[in-house]
Order: structure tokens, then C-alpha cells, then sequence
């Protein structure tokens, strides 16, 4: 069973996402407290008896055990942590991706992963460093023309240079696949935020 369960710190300010063990651990741990559709929070005892009625009051189902069945929360807060998600956007192949919006940043084209690489602009055979100043999308057809040469030397041009993206708060936490944003943390998360675009 694959069910994500939304994290919120104690402010309910949505911080994280987290397999459905370890948040039902949390709450067992009583480190932190299910989050209901109405604002209301439980303990683990108070949400596995509420797990018992005939109405499932999660969507992403339940775990039986020998002795109780429990339902598996969507939305979590933690009870002791109220900061925000460090302020800066981790260096990942998904971030990259993003950033560039799946563009070529040679040839301006739109496509998906299996059709980008990401390209140092600076070969690393020259001492080009792996980082968000250096890294840039390209399709493959630009990438082996380039090959380990300057962007100059190849006769191409840079239409995307690059950049390190600005962490926007929870507009930089990314939520596309493997995520799903499911109907119950809507309230939590706001569409307009999660899908802005990033600025240079």
C-alpha cells in the first residue's frame, strides 16, 4: 500500500510530505496529531477509535492489526515544530527539470525527462562545477552537438541561462510525481502558490 500523508508544522503550515508509516508513527509517538477535515486534531487513540465507525473518515484507507483497524490520516501536524522548510531549493534532478519547465534551454523545445539531459555549460573537463550555475536542461540532439564544448565553439546559443531559483516558501516544495495533492489537503495548500512560476 502507497499512501502519502501531508505534514504541517504546529502553525498548520504545510512543510512536508511523508509516507504513511512514519506519520502514523508520529502519531503514535504522540509527536504529532491527525488533522481532520473540520480543523480538529487526534490523538493516536482518539483517531483509532474514530477509525472503528462505520464511515471512513480518511481517504487513503486503513491498516488492520490483529486487535483494531486504524485509518491511515491524509493530513498530520506536528505538535512541537513550527518553523518553515529551509530556505533554499534542493540541487535534484526533479528541481532542475522544473526550473527549466522541461525546456531545452538551447533550442527553447518542451520535453519530457526521458528526452532531457541535464548539460554542464561549462564541460566539466574544463573544470566546470555540477551546480545550479553551471547546469542547464538540454534535449539530446542539442547535448551531443555540443558535446564537450563551449556553447560558442558549437555555434549555440544559450536561450535559458542559468540560474539558481529563489525558494518562494511553500511555492518551492515541489508536489508533481510521484505527489498527488489530494482533495483534503486543498485547504492546506494553495493551488496558486504550489504552481507559480519560478522567477530568475
Amino acid at each position: 500500500m502507497s499512501a502519502d500523508v501531508l505534514v504541517l508544522n504546529r502553525n498548520f503550515y504545510a512543510i512536508h510530505i511523508t509516507p504513511w508509516q512514519r506519520a502514523l508513527s508520529l502519531v503514535y509517538l504522540d509527536h504529532a496529531r491527525v488533522v481532520d477535515e473540520e480543523y480538529r486534531t487526534y490523538n493516536f487513540d482518539d483517531w483509532r477509535e474514530l477509525s472503528q465507525l462505520t464511515h471512513a473518515p480518511s481517504t487513503s484507507g486503513f491498516i488492520t492489526t490483529p486487535t483494531f483497524r486504524i485509518a491511515i490520516p491524509d493530513v498530520i501536524a506536528l505538535r512541537g515544530y513550527d518553523k518553515l522548510p529551509v530556505g533554499d531549493v534542493k540541487f535534484t534532478r526533479r528541481n532542475i527539470y522544473e526550473h527549466y519547465s522541461f525546456r531545452c534551454c538551447y533550442c527553447g523545445g518542451k520535453f519530457t525527462t526521458h528526452e532531457l539531459n541535464l548539460e554542464h555549460v561549462l564541460p566539466r573537463s574544463r573544470g566546470g562545477k555540477t551546480d545550479w550555475t553551471n547546469i542547464v536542461t538540454a534535449c539530446v540532439p542539442c547535448n551531443l552537438r555540443k558535446a564537450d564544448r563551449l556553447p560558442d565553439e558549437a555555434g549555440m546559443k544559450l536561450l535559458i541561462r542559468p540560474t539558481k531559483p529563489k525558494w518562494r516558501g511553500s511555492a518551492s516544495l515541489v508536489f508533481k510525481a510521484p505527489y498527488k495533492i489530494k482533495a483534503s489537503w486543498q485547504r492546506f495548500i494553495d493551488n496558486v502558490y504550489w504552481n507559480v512560476e519560478l522567477e530568475d
